[in-house]
């Protein structure tokens, strides 16, 4: 229990300013970039396993079971928009675990026009993050991982270029089936702007996470407590008015979310169905999500995403399957394997 009170205390002292809601740039860096992640609310980072790909998202996930892994991930969006992540480990044994990453979009074909609205050719706009990081394990209970970021992005005939760390460390406890993680995400800088003058902050977060496996049962249930360094992320209309009632003439008052809706908006409900060693299906909740992408009229299932796993003896096939409204939805496929597997 000291551990885990010492490491919390740790973190208490990271200062972040983030926000959310298109005041930050390069959001590319809060995609979901693997199937897994996907399926369980895009942020998943409280289980140790040997999935190389979720060191991506917390460092100090990586270990020894992931060496020579590694993990090809592929999703197709709307539009002939797509992005992905390759990923690779190895363990270099007293230093760590190390690992390199590659992650993408591409926003496909568009159009060139003037202010006038005349055809001027077609660009194929798109953004890059090439990632490098390694995970430590100081004791058998505690982890310790960093991750360096560089980033490139081109809009047209606009350019930036920027640099993000995330900071991470866990504590598990095996023979209690759990685990706790502490992270700092996206920390860093624009280096070059998309116009002189003119730099935008990252989406720096903190975020923690608590796993827990049954011990008797095939569920292991997680719970995401994101933006933790912004109390209030709920998005509030700007153009919203207040209204008057047709049969009594009062005025009725704009509703903002009160106290329970902001502290929910933090958190995601993940789950894992462990059915044996080759098959495991998942789902999660995000209320954020929710209340973001849900059409007001037609909510649908919009936050809960689903996904499932299957594990062979040399490769791995995950899927996921994001809701984000009536309109709209993601589908992420990943395939990862454990290089040394394959040596006759």
């Amino acid at each position: 229990m000291k551990k885990i009170i010492s490491f919390l205390f740790l973190f208490q002292f990271v200062q972040l300013f983030a926000q959310t809601g298109g005041t930050t740039t390069y959001s590319l860096l809060n995609l979901g970039y693997s199937a897994r992640a996907n399926a369980l609310g895009t942020d998943f980072i409280s289980v140790k396993d040997q999935d190389v790909n979720l060191g991506v998202s917390n460092p100090s996930l990586y270990n020894t079971k992931m060496n020579k892994s590694m993990g090809i991930n592929q999703a197709l969006l709307a539009g002939g928009i797509n992005y992905g992540m390759f990923t690779y480990a190895r363990d270099l044994k007293k230093l760590g675990t190390f690992a390199g990453h590659l992650r993408y979009v591409d926003y496909g074909k568009m159009e060139r026009t003037d202010v006038n609205g005349a055809k001027l050719g077609t660009f194929t706009p798109s953004e890059y993050i090439l990632g490098a990081g390694l995970g430590r394990q100081l004791n058998p209970e505690l982890s310790i991982g960093a991750n360096v970021n560089l980033i490139y992005s081109q809009l047209e005939s606009y350019t930036s270029f920027g640099a993000a760390i995330d900071l991470a460390g866990t504590y598990t406890n095996e023979k209690h089936n759990l685990l706790v993680t502490a992270l700092v995400k996206n920390a860093g800088v624009q280096f070059k702007s998309y116009i002189s003058k003119s730099r935008a902050p990252l989406p720096a977060e903190f975020q923690m996470a608590i796993s827990h496996k049954l011990e008797h049962a095939p569920f292991r249930f997680s719970i995401l407590a994101h933006h933790l360094n912004t109390w209030n992320i709920a998005y509030i209309d700007p153009n919203l008015k207040p209204t008057i009632d047709a049969l009594t003439g009062d005025t009725i008052a704009v509703k903002y979310p009160g106290f329970g809706s902001k502290l929910f908006q933090h958190f995601t409900f993940q789950t894992e169905i462990l059915l044996g060693k080759s098959l495991h299906v998942r789902g999660a909740f995000d209320y954020h999500k929710r209340q973001e992408m849900k059409l007001d009229k037609r909510p649908g299932a919009a936050g809960f995403s689903f996904g499932i796993g299957m594990y062979f003896k040399r490769i791995s096939i995950d899927y996921g399957f994001a809701i984000f409204s009536k309109a709209g939805f993601n589908n992420m496929l990943t395939l990862t394997t454990d290089l040394s597997k394959w040596k006759k």
